[in-house]
């Protein structure tokens, strides 16, 4: 005999009206100019710098069928003003440096000490060719640039 199911309660839906947000809100197509996304931003090289916060939502596509309530959906995004937005960073040489010797720990393996060009599980520590003698793809393996040679002339 079957178990009988469990009757689960709905979920109470907090609508708030769109007059009442905090936040004015926009449909995908009635955005004004001046505001874009974060990821907007990102392809623009912007990060967004002095804005202390969104100014305003965009709506999710379903909540575009209605107007008068709130878009409380978490796929709506949050608008933010490209004047405010400032250059992203460059990162230095040396962070650069201090990057690539991370990715280098990863990506190397502890046997045979060469580097590939994903990273290696942490699970096995070693490569496959290493662990249980799976040859390994030479496209996958870093080429490292030639020791340099003193050319002194004397």
């Amino acid at each position: 005999m079957p178990r009988p199911r469990k009757k689960r309660r709905r979920r109470e839906v907090t609508r708030v009206p769109r007059g009442d947000a905090g936040l004015p809100e926009y449909d995908r197509s009635t955005v004004p100019e001046g505001l874009v996304t974060r990821r907007q931003l990102r392809d623009m090289q912007l990060s967004p710098g002095g804005n202390e916060g969104p100014v305003a939502i965009l709506r999710c596509k379903l909540c575009a069928t209605r107007p008068q309530w709130s878009c409380t959906h978490p796929t709506r995004g949050f608008l933010l003003r490209v004047d405010l937005a400032v250059p992203k960073r460059v990162p230095t040489l040396a962070q650069e440096w201090a990057l690539d010797q991370a990715m280098a720990a990863r990506q190397t393996c502890g046997q045979c000490r060469r580097r590939f060009y994903i990273c290696l599980s942490k699970k096995l520590g070693c490569c496959l060719e290493c662990f249980d003698g799976t040859p390994v793809d030479p496209s996958s393996l870093m080429t490292l640039p030639a020791p340099a040679v003193h050319r002194l002339a004397a």
